[in-house]
């Protein structure tokens, strides 16, 4: 199958060396210990003429755009996947300064950390030498997964917003482009303990983006974000699955179906090579991913203490769009949500109301529906209407008594009332029509 997202150069499984296929000698993983796999192949000089320690994707002094990763940084980068925890900073410095290629080649030959405590360098050198990136391709291959870095076409490049804390790289499962998906995506996040309101609100609103082209981007654990997932599928539009662990191993274990669904509809994303398992570390810092990648986040319920609400602080970090849900006064599970509130998000209730906050300029919430048309009249109509009896029906000469308005005016609001579709005419007198109009007036009418 041709993966959707190749841009210029192509089909994506095609530009892409681990778009899903095994590696070119055949091998499946866990046959050459991994630095003697990639030695010779990170070594090589880059093919745009790079030195073998410096970053492919930095821009030449010339100007121009980022450059697309050469194959010895891509190898790198799949290596440092496995090494790398998400969100370490000190490493994303050291990458930063010295490139992926530059920074594998100190930490697979021992040399000398980027400032780094023997503690903790002694702790990558075990991880190191732990490390194979051919498995992790190979397990990859067999799942359909591919590996996705910084300057290839399908990167999104709005984490570089995370500076030195972002991805080394992403592994990616389903056949969407990342990048196109992501233009456009809200993150619907919230907690796993939650309500039959809050997965109901969640289901909802994520059908309703879906249904206006938005994908629904969630973390795929229980309750809120199972909720948003199914939601957005049953909109029949995307969703984007950020998990805290490899993207082939369907956990929670629950929700491997749903995980299943999500991929054949959207993708399944992890900064973990195949085969790694969750942390409470990776599922914070999973969180900042998620923020990152989306133009704004939902928080649909969370207690004072749920991961939720720190996706919202990332989110808030970041400079995206925060915005909240609200619950029950009596429910715990909406306490969280009531303090982001309180601290300056936005309350959403409906769709149109996130996409009025992310989407482009002129993308409205039609807050019509939610007015009642009545308001909308003016002087001495409003009046008169009012003054018309609930039940039966009224002579001028009461109606307008009632209303405190001459007999002529009340007559000729009568008659706009009318035409409007508030009232109709009994006889003599005047009662409430019984079938609402449809719509708000386009008038104000009674002003002089």
């Amino acid at each position: 199958m041709t993966r959707r997202g190749g841009g210029a150069g192509g089909p994506l499984d095609e530009r892409l060396p681990y778009g899903g296929r095994p590696p070119a000698d055949g091998r499946r993983g866990g046959h050459t210990p991994a630095a003697a796999h990639l030695r010779t192949d990170i070594e090589e000089t880059a093919g745009d003429g790079t030195r073998s320690g410096q970053c492919a994707t930095e821009t030449p002094s010339t100007g121009g755009g980022p450059r697309p990763p050469s194959e010895s940084e891509r190898q790198a980068r799949v290596a440092l996947s496995a090494v790398v925890e998400p969100g370490d900073t000190v490493m994303g410095t050291w990458l930063a300064g010295s490139g992926p290629v530059a920074v594998w080649h100190a930490l697979r030959d021992g040399a000398a950390g980027h400032g780094l405590s023997p503690r903790r360098w002694e702790g990558l050198r075990h991880r190191v030498r732990r490390a194979d990136p051919a498995d992790s391709l190979g397990r990859a291959a067999m799942c359909e997964a591919r590996f996705v870095c910084p300057g290839d076409a399908e990167w999104p490049t709005q984490l570089t917003d995370l500076g030195v804390g972002a991805p080394v790289g992403l592994w990616v499962r389903g056949t969407a482009s990342l990048r196109m998906l992501a233009l456009r995506s809200v993150a619907v996040v919230g907690a796993r303990a939650c309500t039959d309101y809050g997965a109901w609100v969640a289901a909802d609103l994520a059908r309703s983006l879906a249904g206006r082209g938005w994908t629904v981007a969630s973390g795929a654990a229980y309750g809120i974000d199972g909720a948003a997932h199914q939601g957005a599928l049953r909109g029949g539009g995307p969703t984007v699955a950020v998990v805290a662990s490899g993207v082939d191993s369907g956990y929670p274990a629950g929700h491997a179906g749903l995980l299943d669904r999500v991929r054949e509809q959207g993708l399944v994303v992890s900064e973990l090579p195949p085969g790694s398992h969750p942390t409470r570390h990776r599922f914070l810092q999973r969180n900042r991913l998620l923020a990152a990648l989306t133009r704004g986040t939902v928080v649909v319920e969370a207690a004072p203490r749920s991961g939720a609400l720190a996706t919202a602080r990332r989110a808030t970090a970041l400079g995206r769009h925060v915005m909240g849900v609200p619950g029950s006064v009596l429910s715990a599970q909406s306490d969280g949500v009531h303090q982001l509130l309180r601290g300056g998000a936005q309350l959403v209730c409906r769709a149109e109301e996130v996409i009025e906050l992310v989407g482009a300029m002129g993308e409205l919430a039609d807050l019509a529906e939610t007015a009642d048309p009545r308001d909308l009249l003016g002087e001495p109509a409003g009046r008169v209407l009012g003054a018309v009896p609930p039940r039966g029906s009224a002579s001028v000469a009461q109606i307008a008594a009632d209303a405190c308005c001459g007999v002529a005016r009340t007559h000729a609001s009568l008659s706009e009332l009318s035409a409007l579709g508030y009232v109709e005419r009994v006889g003599e007198s005047w009662a409430l029509r019984r079938t609402a109009p449809a719509d708000a007036p386009s008038a104000r009418p009674g002003r002089d």
